[in-house]
């Protein structure tokens, strides 16, 4: 029997640079939702942007708002089914006890996205952590799975590391996906974060020509060779663009990733990629970026791809760290329990810092 108490913690979203941990009562489940105990939420770069009050999120001259507060922050999370309303286990299909993960976004299943079968493109695109009742997110001890939630069994061989990066290795493997990598490709991966080490392992399994990745931070390069890349350089040291075209005849990468985040990615990008070449483009930005676009065009007709969110990879992510396809060895960096959010988030970002989880009912 789950003993599940009266309050909770949350860590709830205010407003740019007002977070705070609050004590909030025991959400209770109505039909077709699910009450899970959250076993970890991880810190993604877009919660870190939100906190520190990038326009995408709070709204400029050219984008609206998107976030809706008060809301619970937090979307790569995994947990435990404690308690279910009315129909929701046979809605989800599964059972009180079972490891589980809901995909970040809370479709609406009413829009013309939805109901092609395009719901990773929702239109009123409610992602957990980001729009107050409708999502609230993982960085709580318990949660609520909304009735039009993604959810998938997790197996009890995968490690809580392995469930803490589900989440983001599916979006990893939708941007490899979008790359449509081919034997004969030489890839260029720039940014070595998270969701780029994960990149790198599933671009592995394409078995391209060449995989080469570029990051500033010599730990995520020590580990991007660990896992897989056949070179690694640093734009702070090297010049990557001349590097890169003396490894192609100079004519440059087939497919590039940007998944820096950094500005600067995106023409380095657009320099290094050769005519005709595939441009993947993921990040999350702080600021705009601005760019030549007659190199798009007129003088490489470059195909422009971006990749958002993760529609059908939770299950392929679950299935390659089941069969050890996957490894989170080396990425999950630092573990804090809720309390010590404010410690996590200045952590996130340093150059020891990889991927960083918040442990709700750490001991």
């Amino acid at each position: 029997m789950n003993i599940k108490p009266a309050g909770i913690k949350q860590l709830v979203n205010f407003g740019p640079h007002d977070y705070r941990l609050v004590s909030s009562p025991l959400p209770e489940p109505q039909r077709n939702e699910l009450l899970v105990k959250v076993g970890a939420c991880g810190i993604c770069a877009s919660d870190f942007h939100c906190y520190h009050g990038a326009p995408m999120f709070w709204g400029n001259e050219t984008f609206p708002p998107y976030v809706k507060t008060p809301v619970v922050s937090g979307h790569e999370f995994f947990g435990t089914v404690v308690a279910a309303g009315p129909g929701a286990l046979e809605h989800f299909g599964v059972e009180e006890g079972d490891r589980v993960i809901a995909e970040q976004i809370v479709p609406c299943n009413k829009c013309r996205f939805c109901r092609n079968g395009q719901y990773w493109m929702c239109e009123k695109h409610d992602i957990y952590g980001f729009q107050k009742q409708d999502a609230d997110g993982g960085m709580t001890e318990y949660m609520l799975f909304k009735p039009t939630s993604r959810v998938h069994k997790i197996p009890l061989s995968l490690s809580p590391e392995e469930c803490a990066l589900i989440e983001p290795f599916s979006c990893s493997v939708h941007a490899v996906n979008r790359g449509d990598i081919q034997f004969n490709d030489v890839v260029v991966l720039a940014g070595a974060g998270t969701l780029g080490l994960g990149m790198i392992q599933a671009i592995k399994l394409k078995t391209p020509k060449k995989l080469i990745v570029l990051d500033t931070m010599p730990y995520r390069l020590e580990l991007a060779k660990k896992l897989g890349a056949d070179v690694v350089l640093n734009p702070l040291e090297d010049n990557v663009i001349e590097e890169v075209k003396a490894m192609t005849g100079g004519y440059g990468c087939d497919v590039y990733i940007e998944a820096s985040g950094n500005p600067a990615a995106v023409t380095q990008g657009l320099q290094m990629i050769r005519k005709l070449g595939r441009f993947v483009e993921f990040s999350v930005f702080s600021r705009e970026t601005t760019v030549d676009w007659s190199i798009i065009g007129d003088r490489k007709e470059l195909d422009i791809r971006g990749a958002h969110l993760s529609p059908g990879c939770y299950e392929t992510v679950i299935d390659l760290f089941s069969r050890k396809l996957l490894t989170a060895e080396g990425i999950v960096t630092h573990k804090f329990p809720l309390e010590r959010w404010e410690e996590a988030f200045e952590t996130f970002g340093t150059p020891e810092a990889v991927k960083v989880l918040l442990i709700p009912h750490a001991d």
